[in-house]
């Protein structure tokens, strides 16, 4: 996805932000267009206050002059603006790739709503192409991985699950947990995998984000569609 895009899709969802707004902010590359877009309205009077899902995107919020706050202090949110992985038509969603996916769906929870920001080649038939990230605990990790594959060959998904960045350096989240990418291909029942993989006690989170997105913004060189409505 060219920046150019990333820039217009977040332009279309900025145009959902009002004076008095509160809001959760997401994280990725996509969603560092959308805070820079917001801060220049921020500058220009715009009166709002933001949720960073993210130490990341806190850290660019801080940066740009865009007011936050915390859901301890502001625990119900209007909107949350966020980008994903992967799409479909039911606006079904995979996010996770910046590891950040507990905390966005966190937020996207205690938001009325959720828009998502995305190009066009993220809009999918059948969810899984992307590999599913699943956020898990230090402890058990084996235990862990085992019960996930048990889980993916009871629902006839395969594809190999792998620790982020390795055994000898493994990605830590915020939270200080672990992720493992489930590279499952296609992914034809996502509740029944929703469900099943929080049924693992080792199991944090994970990347599905079902009955979460409202309208979704897909960018092309044709434009920007607008998908569903708030």
């Amino acid at each position: 996805m060219s920046v150019e895009l990333k820039i217009e899709s977040a332009r279309a969802a900025l145009a959902l932000v009002k004076d008095g707004m509160r809001i959760g902010i997401g994280t990725g590359s996509t969603a560092d267009e959308f805070i820079r877009l917001l801060a220049q309205k921020v500058k220009s009077g715009l009166d709002i206050v933001g949720v960073p899902t993210s130490i990341k995107t806190q850290s660019l919020c801080d940066e740009l002059g865009i007011p936050l706050t915390t859901l301890e202090e502001m625990p119900e949110l209007d909107l949350v603006i966020d980008g994903a992985d992967e799409v479909d038509g039911s606006f079904q969603l995979i996010k996770g790739a910046g590891g950040a996916l507990l905390r966005e769906k966190i937020v996207a929870h205690a938001s009325k709503a959720m828009a998502v920001i995305a190009d066009e080649s993220k809009l999918v038939e059948t969810l899984g192409t992307f590999a599913l990230p699943i956020e898990v605990n230090r402890f058990g990790l084996r235990a862990t991985h085992n019960a996930i594959r048990v889980v993916a060959d009871g629902l006839g998904l395969s594809g190999e699950i792998n620790l982020r960045g390795g055994k000898n350096a493994p990605f830590e989240t915020d939270g200080g947990h672990l992720i493992l990418d489930a590279s499952f291909g296609h992914i034809p029942d996502a509740s029944a995998l929703s469900n099943e993989l929080l049924d693992i006690p080792g199991v944090v989170e994970h990347g599905l984000f079902l009955g979460y997105a409202k309208v979704v913004f897909l960018a092309s060189p044709d434009g920007v569609k607008q998908l569903g409505e708030l």
